[in-house]
């Protein structure tokens, strides 16, 4: 029976311990049990507050309708607004969404950004639908969920399957939506914009560039040094591209590359630049010249200093990660590794970095975004990565002194920092009324 079944059983909950959302949840109240968080802060932080889900019509493009499913999720706000992705991908769904507004408060709450969590997205492959209908899908969700968001209230912002031009269609819809007073502080709604329309410098790059900064700070005491370690990449989208052009510019050596399209390796290094124009061309990794196709098993088998996998959630169970050669996963994206992966790869020794750490540099960045847009101003490349590396590297440090206070694993390390803070918060608000 899961440790947690009476909160579980308290909020009708049927525990399934293969659903995404319990075994997010399940992990974060371990953390609460390790840090003594009171019942009440436990039952609160075990359930979203706010579930919304929508049905809408799109027109396509040969004038027939088809009605499309999406969601908002908004986790937590005792920090502040809610923030978090947008999401189009074909297998997304609640619970789904559910356990990434989770992950999204933990994320915040971390770096210390004003901010709660929240997770959104439409249950839709993109690449099946012509640039028109993107628009005109985006557009009907958008006008479907805008009650519920808000430059003040919940901050948008791009994940799998949607970029800058779609947060510039949240963005002028939303705006073309309220009274013409409102609609420059409009602009907020969402980040990861366009920088012709209210972006910030260094966005496409944040998560990555974020990863690497978490590596330079921790891979010292694990005797790695980002300028002599070899690795390789699950996924190789705008996370996985940056993350591995961003290392190899520091001297570490690509070795294979694993997406939706097959695997590539390479022993004396694959070229992350040109795989990138590849890919942007190509759709994925197959094919690409400078590197040979290998099966999905050499390339969990290739030895390598760094696994990270920068793609989808649970992409790692037991059985991937008993073959797995590897010193550190780095979980460049939001939880892909399971729990029952996750204590095969404790059994044998190999250091999990954790999504909430490593991969918070998006949000970071889209709060960085969110001040500009806010102030009217536009920063500075320099500064905008010198202020993300400052909150990386701090949050980094918390993680490695709460490890330290409490013995235990970088992933539960990173749940306490962020609960800790959260219980902090709640002590001084109290809860309404």
């Amino acid at each position: 029976m899961n440790a947690h079944q009476a909160i579980f059983d308290q909020l009708g909950f049927a525990y399934d311990s293969d659903n995404i959302y319990y075994q997010t949840i399940t992990s974060v109240l371990n953390a609460t049990d390790v840090v003594g968080m009171e019942d009440s802060l436990e039952l609160i932080l075990a359930q979203p507050k706010n579930e919304v889900m929508v049905h809408f019509p799109v027109k396509m493009d040969d004038g027939h309708y088809e009605l499309f499913k999406g969601y908002r999720v908004q986790h937590n706000n005792v920090l502040g607004p809610y923030k978090g992705g947008i999401r189009y991908h074909h297998d997304v769904g609640l619970d789904h969404i559910k356990a990434l507004a989770v992950l999204m408060t933990m994320k915040c709450a971390l770096v210390r950004l004003p901010y709660g969590g929240a997770k959104g997205g439409v249950k839709v492959d993109p690449r099946a639908l012509s640039r028109e209908e993107l628009t005109r899908l985006t557009r009907r969700f958008t006008s479907a969920i805008s009650n519920v968001i808000g430059p003040d209230y919940d901050i948008p912002a791009p994940d799998v399957g949607t970029n800058a031009q779609t947060m510039a269609w949240m963005a002028d819809t939303y705006m073309n939506l309220n009274e013409p007073k409102q609609r420059r502080g409009g602009l907020g709604v969402v980040t990861g914009k366009p920088m012709e329309f209210g972006g910030s410098l260094g966005r496409s790059k944040a998560t990555g560039q974020g990863v690497v900064f978490v590596l330079e700070e921790l891979l010292p005491e694990l005797d790695l040094n980002c300028a002599d370690l070899s690795f390789s990449l699950i996924g190789y989208g705008n996370v996985g591209s940056w993350t591995g052009k961003l290392l190899c510019e520091r001297g570490a050596k690509l070795k294979a590359v694993l997406d939706h399209t097959g695997a590539i390796a390479n022993e004396d290094g694959l070229n992350a630049v040109a795989l990138d124009e590849h890919v942007a061309q190509q759709g994925g990794v197959a094919g690409f010249s400078g590197g040979e196709h290998i099966t999905d098993d050499q390339f969990y088998e290739s030895s390598v200093d760094l696994l990270i996998p920068a793609a989808l959630e649970q992409m790692i169970g037991p059985n991937i990660a008993n073959q797995v050669q590897c010193q550190v996963i780095v979980e460049a994206a939001n939880a892909p590794v399971t729990p029952a992966g996750d204590r095969v790869l404790t059994e044998r020794g190999i250091t999990v970095l954790p999504a909430i750490l490593c991969n918070c540099g998006g949000v970071t960045v889209s709060y960085f975004e969110w001040k500009q847009n806010r102030q009217a101003e536009t920063w500075d490349l320099e500064v905008v990565d010198r202020l993300l590396k400052k909150y990386l590297i701090m949050a980094a440090r918390r993680v490695r002194l709460a490890a330290q206070r409490y013995n235990c694993d970088l992933r539960t390390a990173a749940y306490c920092v962020a609960l800790d803070y959260i219980r902090q918060v709640y002590e001084y608000r109290g809860i309404f009324p």
